[in-house]
């Protein structure tokens, strides 16, 4: 057990089915009157802005509607965005979509409170005032972003991703309805819940693991691994999908509070540089990084095992882990994801990059092993 600990909800987290309908009660009760929604084009396209809208009338104004959020949010998109809002004299931001934008939707927030521009808030704790209300609408069960303290920006110029984090940037309400995510395509239904299988696992192994956020941890994992097939192959399934949307923000939730690892470090490298989904890295990365901990930290990984599935009575430790850790690769292959580096098109020759550019990310220091640049370079070519 830690010797200290800190621990901390966030915002506030309603679930209903249809709930996005209702929405705006919710801002008229915190007292806005001006809405700026954020949201991408395929949230637009899939026609999930139209109940939200729709539960907004009446009650408040909609402002404005920024839609230009591209896959991986940038220091650009949040310069524009906020420009927007503040040309629109919003009170308050609604963010619709995945972890892009409400990313963006918690850039943005920034620079339309506290003015200047996203690096110099770049770390830990920077930002020391509360900003312009927010409500995150996640239409994907992944990246728990509508509760946790993060916000992930890539800078363009320097080919990097500036991580943001302060409890002012947790939205203030995270609604979770899970019709709105009826209609996410199997590919992006499985990238996104392995992203949250990824968030327990690293949240629940890493060196700041508390009783609290380990609780939320191997619950979000029992979930992703009892409905994660059933929600990328019957789209349908309500059930399925709410346990998923709840998979998300539990682990979201414990993340939050004791952080990433090295599959975390090794993805942002990667997607700092190459276009791909981060759920999509983190679930290939996953499973060689639960490997390459395993060794410092058997207990917790045995734990994750049962977790996934795995009859553990009686057997010793290193079978039983490795057992979860092929779940989990046995998970990400039946739900139709890439299993290797190369399968989303990483050479081969830019893997010592990577690895540098790994050993150096800030969700290194959370991870329970060490790691030196040659054995991420190692890691690295097992996975490719």
């Amino acid at each position: 057990m830690q010797e200290f600990f800190e621990f901390g909800l966030g915002g506030r987290v309603q679930y209903k089915a249809g709930l996005a309908k209702e929405l705006g009660n919710l801002v008229h009760d915190l007292g806005a009157h001006q809405a700026f929604v954020i949201a991408d084009k395929g949230v637009i396209a899939a026609g999930l802005l139209e109940p939200i809208l729709a539960g907004l009338g009446g009650l408040v104004s909609v402002a404005g509607v920024y839609d230009n959020v591209p896959p991986n949010s940038s220091l650009a998109t949040v310069v524009e965005a906020a420009q927007a809002a503040r040309e629109a004299e919003a009170d308050i931001l609604i963010a619709v979509g995945g972890g892009s934008p409400i990313d963006t939707a918690k850039g943005v927030r920034i620079l339309v409170t506290l003015g200047g521009e996203i690096p110099q808030y770049e770390g830990y704790n920077t930002i020391t005032h509360p900003l312009i209300p927010l409500i995150a609408v996640p239409t994907t069960a992944g990246t728990g972003s509508e509760v946790t303290v993060v916000a992930v920006i890539k800078d363009e110029t320097e080919n990097r991703k500036i991580s943001l984090a302060s409890r002012y940037l947790v939205p203030d309400v995270a609604v979770l309805d899970p019709e709105l995510t009826l209609t996410l395509p199997p590919r992006l239904t499985a990238a996104t819940g392995m992203d949250a299988l990824s968030h327990a696992i690293e949240a629940y192994v890493s060196t700041e693991n508390n009783p609290f956020s380990d609780g939320l941890g191997l619950a979000s994992i029992d979930i992703i691994a009892n409905h994660l097939r059933d929600a990328v192959h019957e789209g349908h399934n309500l059930e399925a999908r709410s346990q998923m949307l709840m998979a998300s923000c539990m682990a979201g939730i414990a993340c939050s509070n004791s952080w990433f690892g090295v599959i975390h470090a090794i993805s942002h490298a990667i997607g700092a540089n190459y276009p791909v989904h981060h759920g999509t890295l983190n679930s290939i990365i996953l499973p060689y990084g639960m490997q390459f901990n395993a060794p410092v930290a058997p207990e917790r990984y045995v734990r994750i095992a049962r977790a996934m599935g795995v009859n553990a009575g009686g057997r010793n430790d290193e079978d039983v882990i490795a057992d979860g850790i092929s779940a989990v690769k046995t998970l990400a292959a039946d739900c139709g994801l890439p299993l290797r580096l190369r399968d989303v098109e990483i050479p081969e020759e830019a893997l010592p990059e990577l690895a540098a550019l790994s050993a150096v990310e800030a969700a290194m220091f959370w991870n329970p092993r060490a790691a030196t640049e040659e054995e991420l370079l190692a890691l690295l070519r097992e996975m490719w």
